[in-house]
């Protein structure tokens, strides 16, 4: 067995981490690297692609395993997962540090944020790659890092031998990556090596007798005159002081170069003085190693850059919004001066990025941060908080109006279309303003108020802008104490289900009804479903409420076909939310079960949006309810953003004409083409076919007229509750109403 194959043998067995068993004579010249991983899998991918390269491999799957081998052995190079279970890469890389341990360190990782790449940077690290790597990177960064080191301790081992060699001490010099050179004690050059002309372009000639401030960038000479003419020895001489270094003809381009000073001083031994021997330390000139930092420095600039502004916008993010944020307030305050902050959300976003995918809606974000952009005065800030959400700064206002000015400007330019690889996309933005400082003096209140400020735009339809005012306030604590009765309505049994007949024109009987809930608010009374379910949306309600309304439902139906309604169809609205819940299905069918209520009584309303969120899933879903037997209605049809094609891929039987094209009929003979197009759909599909919202004898006439026989609405009848709904039924079929039982509590779960 080779040494290769002994490492390999090592590697794959429980004591992976005891050091490859090789010769003295390898042991002398082949580099040792440390392989720190949690993963197996990953940590037995690099122990083989580094194998058979020449390297005494050791490897660890925890923190503690490497700190232990630090601590035992010499190590070249460590190649360095950061996340490991016990103790973190940046922890490991402390312990070199303080330790003084002489190894470099390749950190491997696969953080996505910048702070991890930062504080590997900080502590040292030779090099930072982001898992995944390809394996001709690792390569070639793990020789580059062996390369330095062995250059590194070539240059140490050499310097120690000048003092018996000035061959070697010339080679050594010459050969060096950083820039080495002697000053006298008025600063110019009395020696320096070839690295000046690589790096710079000046040969040793043109810099020797010459000032050092010929090579130093301008604003920079002040600094530089400390660090050139520095007497100080060992450990108190200038460390790691940055200076731009100029190019000869490099077109006014700089270097950054890292300098390390020592001074060379002359043990002077004076004259013999009959009653007194003098001795004195004569200060003698500078020497110095410069080494050239440029490519570290623009490394950082970029990590800083990244770690304040949005990618994807460019645009500054939430940190460095609030630190400008928080200079314009210091500003304001000293200035006495007003200033502006802007919420701004746009409207419809999120059904662009549903329909057209997410690089369609980063494209678009892009675009949107250009536009506001333009609108900007000079000094302003724009920033993108998150998601579709952008803020914004106005500094120095002279009045209200600017700042009006500015949000009816932001709102102009998002009228024009945006195109998106062909699609035309048009969308709006709710713009919510607080003024300092009589909206607030802190950061974060400023930017809450500003906040409320748009969601009152939302509120009141969206496409505008609102100044912030304290009554705002109010309202926001009214839904967050809307939301906790609404939590409370689950429990104190204070929902009821409503029901609104569904006509058929021809016989004037009822064929079937829509399920509808309401709230019966101990102070605000009966509430409609339009008034309290968006905020169970918003606060994650929709799920206990929809197994609330199953379980009410099917209760009902009960009573109902116990009443001689058992060929009445109830239609239930589905939220979105609930259909995209794994076990929706295995819920409705518990609870048909449990009630002992026919499938085929039931049809689900569902919205064209629903078919955009998710169609292959949305299809896979209404697919096992057909199964099971239970009919698919599209609600609201024609007033979404779906493609007719999705009526052939979803198992829909029920289309419903919105009320909203149905209130455009005002003449029983006009012609709304429209509602004939819907019509016509649904007839040559073989759909039944619904028109909800009817509310006039000229509209109930005209929708018969063209062949829509099944009507809902007020016209009819208004919703109306469980006993009153059975009443009906009786009354239809010319029978006596009886008492209506009162229903039992529905259980919260279906």
């Amino acid at each position: 067995m080779n040494a290769n194959t002994a490492s390999a043998t090592s590697a794959m067995t429980p004591a992976a981490g005891e050091p490859t068993q090789i010769s003295q004579s390898e042991t002398v010249t082949l580099p040792r690297i440390l392989l720190v991983d949690d993963e197996p899998r990953l940590l037995s991918s690099l122990y083989e692609l580094l194998r058979g390269r020449d390297y005494n491999l050791v490897t660890a799957t925890c923190g503690s395993e490497a700190l232990a081998h630090l601590s035992k052995m010499r190590f070249d190079l460590v190649l360095l997962d950061l996340r490991l279970p016990d103790v973190s890469g940046h922890q490991i890389m402390d312990f070199i540090n303080d330790k003084g341990i002489d190894a470099d360190v390749i950190v491997m990782s696969g953080e996505v944020g910048i702070d991890a790449a930062i504080g590997a940077l900080k502590r040292g690290a030779y090099d930072y790659l982001r898992k995944p790597y390809s394996r001709e990177e690792l390569l070639k960064t793990v020789a580059n890092a062996l390369q330095r080191r062995r250059l590194e301790m070539a240059n140490r081992r050499i310097a120690s031998q000048l003092e018996t060699s000035e061959k070697l001490y010339r080679y050594l010099v010459d050969s060096s990556p950083d820039i080495i050179y002697t000053l006298n004690h008025e600063g110019k050059f009395t020696f320096i090596n070839d690295r000046a002309y690589q790096l710079l372009g000046f040969s040793r000639d043109e810099l020797i007798g010459k000032h050092y401030s010929i090579l130093v960038h301008e604003e920079d000479l002040e600094r530089a005159r400390y660090v050139f003419n520095e007497r100080r020895v060992d450990e108190r001489a200038s460390r790691n002081v940055e200076l731009r270094l100029k190019y000869h003809s490099g077109g006014g381009q700089d270097r950054t170069f890292n300098n390390t000073l020592m001074t060379i001083s002359l043990n002077s031994i004076g004259m013999h003085v009959p009653d007194l021997e003098v001795k004195k330390l004569e200060f003698f000139g500078t020497y110095g190693v410069a080494r050239d930092i440029t490519d570290r420095k623009r490394a950082e600039e970029v990590i800083s850059y990244q770690a304040y502004h949005d990618i994807l916008t460019d645009l500054p993010n939430r940190m460095l919004f609030k630190d400008r944020l928080g200079l314009a307030v210091i500003q304001a305050k000293r200035k006495l001066t007003e200033l502006a902050v802007m919420f701004i959300d746009l409207d419809r976003f999120k059904l662009v990025n549903d329909t057209l995918g997410h690089v369609k809606g980063d494209e678009l974000l892009q675009q949107v941060a250009l536009r506001l952009k333009d609108c900007l005065r000079r000094g302003d800030t724009l920033a993108r908080q998150g998601g579709d959400e952008f803020t914004i700064v106005l500094p120095e206002l002279r009045d209200r109006e600017d700042a009006k000015a500015i949000a009816d400007k932001f709102l102009e330019c998002l009228q024009k279309p945006f195109d998106l690889d062909g699609h035309q996309v048009h969308i709006s933005a709710s713009i919510g303003i607080a003024i300092y400082p009589g909206d607030g003096e802190s950061i974060d209140e400023l930017l809450r108020h500003a906040d409320i400020a748009m969601y009152q735009v939302k509120a009141l339809g969206k496409n505008g802008h609102s100044f912030y005012h304290n009554s705002m306030l109010d309202v926001s604590h009214q839904k967050i104490a809307l939301e906790q009765s609404l939590r409370k309505a689950l429990e104190q049994n204070e929902l009821e289900m409503y029901y609104q007949p569904q006509i058929d024109v021809i016989t004037g009987k009822i064929v079937g009804a829509e399920g509808l809930m309401r709230w019966n608010h101990p102070q605000r009374g009966l509430l409609t479903a339009g008034e309290f379910l968006p905020f169970a949306e918003e606060n994650g309600l929709m799920l206990p409420i929809s197994d609330w309304m199953i379980g009410a439902l099917c209760r009902d139906m009960l009573l109902w076909n116990a009443a001689g309604g058992e060929s009445i169809r109830l239609s239930l609205n589905l939220s979105p939310q609930y259909l995209d819940r794994g076990d929706f299905f295995e819920k409705m069918r518990g609870a048909l079960v449990r009630y002992g209520i026919s499938p085929a009584q039931i049809e689900c309303e569902i919205t064209e949006n629903i078919c955009i969120r998710n169609p292959q899933y949305a299809i896979e879903q209404l697919n096992k309810l057909c199964q099971l037997g239970v009919s698919v209605a599209i609600d609201d049809f024609g007033t979404g953003y779906s493609s007719l094609s999705y009526l052939h891929r979803f198992p829909i039987h029920t289309i419903k004409i919105d009320q909203s094209f149905v209130k455009e009929i005002h003449d029983e003979h006009g012609h709304y083409p429209v509602i004939l197009a819907i019509i016509s759909i649904a007839r040559g599909l073989g759909l039944h076919l619904i028109a909800e919202g009817v509310e006039t004898d000229i509209q109930a006439r005209y929708l018969k007229a063209n062949g829509c026989l099944t009507m809902q609405g007020y016209f009819f009848h208004r919703p109306i509750s469980l006993p009153n709904f059975i009443t009906v039924l009786q009354v239809q079929d010319g029978r006596e109403p009886a008492p209506v039982p009162a229903p039992a509590p529905a259980a919260i779960q279906a």
